[in-house]
């Protein structure tokens, strides 16, 4: 853990400065990163950051919940986009891509697909030829300093839960009760921890290592909370983790609302989003007939007139355009707060919406992935919570923080982590029956991070590729690891050009052979996944490998998925024996625990192993005889 000056004997004042100070911080750094993308004049180069995409235009638009606009935009010709970080959530700017003046306007990406990218906005923006721009999240950082000013200043029971996450007093527990019938089927430490979290008048924290069904013990403590007539906030730091939260709740129960902007909604969670019940509402009737004359409006506005008065005309439409919407938001408005308060639970970011949610306070609020929050960012969540329950795993992703300066000061590390270090056994339940890797695949992680705890569930404990369906046994699908050595073969990294990211040409050659085996053996390309830890690694394996239903990623695009088959791909080799933020351990872990059958991991030994912890990860390979040299290939 980082050094930080906050432990349990800094003062109120102290801590919260030192909270604002790091937003300060990061602010900073998001917009130091903004003005260096707007500088950039290559095409490519500029998109090669993942903040950044240009040329858009515009295929489609409509107006959704509360009158926002949703504009569509895609690549001409209806190209993929390229990598990019603009996630569901995602404040942007959208720009006029040939008019280097234009200031923008702000909006917030509600949906994305491999070929378009959809924008929410307030505001229609000018021009033909459209530029995004992940932006700096002012919006979101000052909620987060509005909810810490008012914890600084809180009393009664918000108080008294402050100081007990701070450590000023000691988090109280009832009895721990045998768990009631529940209606998941959960193994013995899952039942423990659903009690642990009931028992708990303050706080309590279920660490979930990777494959341990973290979500579906706590979709159970909802629903038993629920069933004791609590109303719960459930949360989560991306749309990604929020959803599949949803996914396992509305499974157990009906009255459960989904704000924001879902990032992948399936049919049978449809009907559980605000914007679907809102929509489906009776008293919407008069508002749908509003939102046609808004499109009707914007329609001619867009058509443009030929008269010497055009412009004028035009404006006069948006503006129109803008009073309609106006109206719907106030219309909507008491529709929205009527399905809210219909709801036992309420799913959302911990970017909380205070407009959306008003004043309204929980029984219990759940956050989840709370390893991935900085502490800033928890506040807006306690504030409205009776009790409140952290789950997550600190040995995986830790927050994504911009500012080095911040990072250094102890921002990386969550209040989820800080609560397990400083109490200990006493804040926390482990689950520790793992349901997804081979046996093989699960010990090392189990024994460097967490204390040699796992359990492979008896279901998968052995499981192998070549016991799938169609795929035939070859030493390839036999086998659930392998650790494929490219030291002394000259599988040298590389800089990407006109970039910063890091690339290994000869690691993605294998990669591409060894794709090619498992797809010869039956295997489903569905059914494999490509991790590396540089962005560049994957834009090289992603134009070499048009392979439909194959997944090439990032760490971070992996955390929380898993495949039958993981390759990772570790890039560095160099003679300085340099292995970059390959350092940060945790991100190998999450790359480590994707695989349920057969995990590769191609590296350069030599490079690796000037850190202790891929030493031993190289020892545990060759223990399970797992341990190949590149020169063993054919071809190389």
């Amino acid at each position: 853990m980082s050094h930080s000056p906050l432990d349990h004997t800094t003062d109120l004042d102290t801590y919260f400065d030192e909270l604002g100070r790091w937003l300060e911080l990061e602010g900073e750094a998001e917009r130091e990163r903004l003005v260096h993308r707007r500088r950039i004049r290559s095409q490519s180069h500029v998109e090669k950051t993942g903040e950044t995409l240009i040329g858009l235009q515009m295929h489609d638009h409509r107006t959704g919940l509360a009158g926002r606009l949703l504009l569509d935009f895609s690549k001409p010709g209806d190209h993929p986009l390229p990598m990019n970080r603009l996630k569901v959530g995602s404040p942007v700017v959208v720009t006029d891509t040939d008019n280097p003046a234009d200031k923008g306007i702000a909006g917030v990406v509600s949906r994305r697909k491999h070929n378009t990218i959809q924008v929410a906005t307030e505001v229609w923006p000018e021009g033909k030829r459209y530029r995004l721009d992940l932006s700096p999240d002012e919006t979101t950082r000052r909620r987060q300093l509005s909810a810490m000013a008012k914890a600084r200043l809180a009393t009664g029971r918000t108080a008294k839960l402050r100081d007990a996450l701070l450590g000023k007093r000691e988090a109280r527990f009832n009895d721990i009760q045998v768990s009631p019938a529940c209606l998941t089927t959960l193994n013995p430490p899952q039942l423990d921890a659903v009690a642990f979290g009931l028992a708990a008048k303050d706080v309590a924290v279920i660490h979930g290592p990777p494959g341990t069904g973290k979500t579906t013990t706590l979709a159970e403590l909802i629903y038993q909370s629920v069933q004791n007539g609590a109303r719960v906030l459930a949360c989560a730091p991306s749309n990604t983790a929020v959803d599949n939260l949803l996914e396992k709740l509305v499974a157990l129960m009906p009255n459960v609302i989904r704000v924001g902007h879902p990032a992948r909604v399936f049919e049978a969670l449809r009907g559980h989003t605000l914007d679907e019940l809102v929509d489906n509402d009776p008293s919407t009737d008069v508002v749908r007939d509003m939102r046609r004359e808004v499109q009707d409006l914007i329609r001619t506005a867009e058509k443009g007139f030929r008269s010497h008065d055009g412009h004028r005309r035009r404006r006069e439409l948006f503006a129109e355009a803008g009073r309609l919407r106006g109206q719907i938001r106030s219309l909507e408005k008491s529709v929205i707060q009527s399905v809210i308060d219909s709801a036992d639970v309420v799913c959302t970011t911990t970017t909380i919406d205070d407009e959306l949610l008003g004043s309204r306070s929980f029984d219990l609020v759940v956050i989840d992935e709370a390893c991935q929050c900085t502490l800033p960012s928890i506040w807006q969540a306690v504030l409205r919570a009776e009790k409140l329950i952290l789950a997550g795993d600190h040995c995986q992703l830790p927050p994504t923080v911009l500012s080095d300066q911040a990072a250094a000061a102890g921002m990386r590390d969550s209040l989820m982590q800080r609560l397990i270090i400083r109490e200990g056994e006493s804040i926390y339940r482990r689950l520790t029956v793992q349901y997804r890797m081979h046996e093989s695949i699960m010990r090392f992680s189990s024994d460097t991070f967490y204390e040699g705890s796992l359990i492979a569930d008896a279901s998968i404990k052995h499981h192998r590729l070549c016991d799938l369906p169609d795929v035939i046994e070859t030493p390839l699908t036999e086998l659930p690891l392998e650790f494929i050595d490219t030291a002394g073969a000259e599988f040298e990294e590389q800089i990407e050009a006109d970039g910063e990211s890091k690339l290994n040409p000869k690691e993605a050659n294998l990669v591409i052979q060894l794709i090619g085996e498992l797809i010869e053996a039956g295997v489903s390309p569905a059914e494999m996944g490509i991790i590396a830890p540089y962005a560049a690694q994957v834009r090289l394996l992603r134009g070499r490998l048009n392979v439909i239903g194959l997944e090439i990623d990032t760490v971070d695009g992996f955390q929380g998925r898993e495949k039958e088959v993981i390759i990772v791909t570790m890039v560095r080799s160099n003679e300085n024996r340099e292995i970059g933020f390959l350092a940060d351990t945790r991100r190998t872990n999450v790359a480590l625990t994707r695989a349920r059958r057969k995990l590769i991991v191609i590296g350069d030994s030599a490079t690796l192993a000037s850190h202790k912890f891929y030493t031993k990860m190289l020892e545990h390979f060759e223990s399970q005889n797992a341990y190949r040299s590149v020169w063993e290939f054919d071809e190389i």
